[in-house]
């Protein structure tokens, strides 16, 4: 409600303005041009606050005598792109573990909106809306990008092992609707010309897209990045780069993204976090994060 109030506050003193400076001829144009102004406003505040909040509160990871992470808090914001960075055993991939469900904590939170996922498995992640890419290629290498894709939608399929043996009916029904979304990820991923190519036959930058999209495939709200440009030439990357932003900004998703490369995080991130040993040595925008002594001496290095 407070949304479309505000919305229409805006609409309405829009439209005294335009009123006051516009001539008469031109009111009704002006008048369609507010209330579209207005209804632009209303979707995007309404997607915010239906977007999840991930808040992750004094998380420590430890195996044995070894801390992985050491006290970590943060937040990620809806519907902006988060970068977390670090030298190499920072704790940048544990931390995703502990998220995704693969890896609990030995103490702290972690909650995704209401829901709490410090002791919650990867598919009980994946169903609220939180989806991953992983640094290691996690692909079916004998099967085609389309079966991979297909395959990654099995959580959104209900019918049972009659319904499949016969595949009419309701099974039918819902492998047609969940093909049709996978064409659409392919097409959006610009796979189409390797939609029945075997994964294992394609080039390495070509699977990195093809991790990225099975993860797109579950309509994540959330999607976590591991590194999904290592091993990538310049072109490659570039291509990554604007399939992350137009993954923000068309399929309104929230992105977490693990890079080592920093001219691509300051580039792109909203906010960025600085891991170094388990532990958070810096926060903030790009502009924030590049002045602050601890980053510099750990990661980004002193002149």
């Amino acid at each position: 409600m407070v949304c479309i109030q505000g919305a229409l506050t805006v609409a309405y003193y829009s439209y005294v303005g335009f009123n006051a400076t516009q001539k008469t001829g031109q009111k009704t144009s002006n008048i369609v041009q507010v209330i579209e102004f207005a209804i632009l406003i209303i979707n995007y505040r309404i997607l915010l606050v239906t977007m999840e909040k991930l808040a992750i509160s004094d998380v420590t990871l430890s195996f044995g005598g070894l801390k992985a992470l050491s006290g970590v808090s943060l937040d990620i914001e809806p519907g902006l792109i988060t970068s977390i960075i670090g030298p190499n055993g920072a704790g940048k991939t544990s931390l995703l573990n502990c998220i995704s469900g693969f890896y609990h904590p030995t103490s702290g939170d972690i909650f995704y909106g209401d829901h709490k996922l410090n002791k919650a498995s990867p598919h009980q992640v994946s169903s609220m809306g939180i989806a991953r890419a992983f640094q290691n290629i996690e692909l079916f290498g004998g099967m085609t990008v389309l079966d991979n894709l297909m395959l990654a939608r099995h959580q959104n399929l209900s019918y049972n092992v009659l319904h499949a043996i016969v595949y009419f009916g309701k099974a039918s029904r819902e492998e047609s609707k969940n093909r049709q979304y996978v064409e659409e990820i392919i097409d959006f991923m610009e796979l189409e010309p390797y939609r029945k190519h075997t994964v294992g036959n394609l080039s390495y930058g070509i699977q990195k897209r093809v991790e990225v999209a099975r993860a797109l495939t579950l309509g994540p709200q959330l999607l976590l990045l591991d590194e999904p440009m290592t091993g990538m030439n310049i072109e490659e990357k570039e291509d990554t780069v604007r399939f992350i932003i137009d993954i923000q900004k068309e399929r309104d998703a929230t992105i977490v993204l693990v890079e080592h490369d920093l001219g691509v995080v300051m580039d792109i991130s909203d906010r960025i976090y600085v891991l170094d040993f388990g532990e958070l040595i810096g926060s903030g925008s790009p502009d924030e994060v590049v002045k602050i002594p601890k980053v510099i001496e750990a990661y980004i290095g002193e002149d």
